[in-house]
């Protein structure tokens, strides 16, 4: 995923002189071909995150679209002055690729953690806040993002997740896009980023069982599609939301205020699945953390099961 993103970085600068990359300390040799190509628009700053914020906000103001790219908690808990005041309140085109959301750090522990990311960025004005199924639909989104006014978040997964997203769906920020319509489903799973594979996977082991899940990816947490969202659940009687993020202030909190605000004759009930209110304790690889916290299809669908 954070390949396709950033080879989509050097073609959008090949056919559009305002597009310029800034890194953090990265890879070696990443971007490259883009550097020698194009030298005054890549930029490797040091270990200076809220530097780059700033960087990036200045040249925003000259006229450029700038696309940061660095660890994700970096990007949030580091700099969330700096994204605040020098990109959101001057409502910069500013494109923030965050790798690592959620759990993919899970060797080096909480400090690299992104687990809060979606609610930290979520509550800043102007910020719109993107997470995306596949390396697929990360290609459809960056071809959008130049004609997006505001900021974006960018929420990038560990990579080499399965290909749910359809072509056909084409892809609109701020619009929701349903992946899975059961015939008199019984609950509306809305999902977003990787875990709507995993939610997919969950629903067809439900139906040879009579439970029918209709499937919602909400690839964009802000601006959410209430509109798509509220036509979808007044046809069930259960919501339940899956993320890989804390339970509190991410995508589960933006749709029970969604249903809450209405107006809905009559509020379906609500479940999340997500990260406990704390910080992560155990270590290992991404999969292990999610199997902990009951983010695997098998704990979803049961889940699910319970909650019927």
């Amino acid at each position: 995923m954070r390949k396709a993103c950033i080879n989509k970085v050097h073609e959008l600068a090949r056919n559009d002189p305002r597009v310029v990359f800034i890194g953090s300390d990265l890879s070696p040799g990443l971007l490259d071909e883009m550097k020698a190509e194009m030298p005054l628009r890549h930029y490797m700053e040091g270990i200076a995150e809220m530097n780059v914020v700033g960087m990036a906000a200045g040249m925003a103001l000259d006229g450029y679209i700038p696309f940061v790219n660095t660890i994700a908690t970096f990007l949030t808990r580091r700099c969330y002055e700096q994204v605040a005041l020098d990109v959101c309140l001057h409502r910069l085109p500013v494109r923030l690729i965050a790798n690592g959301g959620g759990v993919v750090y899970a060797p080096l522990g909480p400090t690299h953690l992104a687990v809060e990311d979606i609610a930290i960025m979520r509550a800043l004005p102007n910020m719109t806040v993107v997470a995306v199924s596949d390396h697929e639909e990360m290609k459809r989104l960056m071809d959008v993002s130049l004609e997006w006014p505001d900021p974006i978040y960018i929420r990038l997964g560990k990579g080499g997740d399965p290909v749910v997203s359809d072509p056909d769906n084409g892809f609109t920020i701020g619009k929701g896009i349903m992946l899975r319509e059961a015939d008199k489903a019984q609950v509306l799973i809305v999902s977003t980023g990787v875990m709507t594979g995993r939610a997919l996977t969950a629903a067809e082991s439900l139906s040879p069982e009579g439970y029918e899940c209709d499937v919602l990816h909400m690839h964009t947490i802000k601006p959410l599609d209430r509109k798509l969202l509220l036509q979808r659940a007044s046809q069930v009687k259960t919501v339940i939301t899956i993320e890989e993020h804390s339970v509190i202030g991410g995508l589960g909190s933006a749709v029970v205020d969604c249903l809450v605000e209405g107006p809905l004759s009559t509020i379906p009930i609500i479940r999340k699945i997500g990260l406990p209110d704390k910080f992560m304790e155990n270590y290992g690889v991404q999969d292990d953390l999610l199997e902990i916290h009951g983010l695997q299809p098998k704990a979803i669908a049961q889940f699910i099961r319970e909650t019927l």
